[in-house]
């Protein structure tokens, strides 16, 4: 888990995270930034020159390894959440899978609204925020139980992020589910 930065440079930074998803160029000019953070800040942010790198690299190589697909929807989203979940980038996983989320209805809702919380639960947790990440991990994990969700189940996600509150704040994230054999729920609509 790693730290946010303050609003601004937090937003900036992960909109270009989003966008090297799947873009080569965007990939670069976030290697770019991780090697060379203090073109982005303005004079009075260069506290933040080391933690904005640190978030930039862990990105950059967490995306490296990924292949650019053209691949919309729900699969492909939850394929990169898994990507930027596994990096420590759990603001991340929300901003990208907050727009799907509002989108969504029933049960598909349910469920994104659930990793979305489980996700902003660690972001809490890595930025000291015990009580917030006690109340949105255990709300996420609530909304997983018994739930699949493009491909993947999340009942064991669900079951060991509770188990994890209790362990807080020495707490690590559980695995991000896999995708699983079982086609039929890989392509829900939202």
């Amino acid at each position: 888990m790693i730290r946010t930065l303050p609003l601004q440079l937090r937003n900036r930074l992960a909109a270009t995270i989003l966008e090297a998803v799947d873009d080569v160029q965007a990939r670069r000019a976030l290697a770019r930034l991780a090697d060379a953070p203090d073109a982005w800040l303005a004079a009075d942010e260069h506290e933040w020159r080391d933690l904005l790198a640190q978030r930039a690299r862990r990105a950059s190589e967490a995306l490296a390894a990924r292949r650019p697909s053209a691949k919309r929807g729900l699969g492909a989203a939850l394929e990169a959440a898994a990507t930027l979940y596994e990096a420590g980038l759990h603001f991340e996983v929300h901003e990208l899978l907050e727009p799907l989320w509002m989108a969504a209805s029933g049960e598909t809702r349910e469920a994104l609204q659930g990793v979305i919380q489980a996700a902003v639960g660690w972001q809490h947790l890595a930025n000291d925020n015990i009580a917030g990440a006690r109340s949105l991990l255990m709300e996420g994990a609530a909304r997983l139980y018994g739930r699949r969700l493009g491909g993947r189940d999340f009942d064991a996600f669900a079951r060991a992020t509770a188990e994890a509150v209790t362990r807080l704040p020495a707490a690590k994230p559980p695995p991000f589910p896999e995708l699983t054999t079982d086609a039929s729920d890989r392509e829900e609509s939202v």
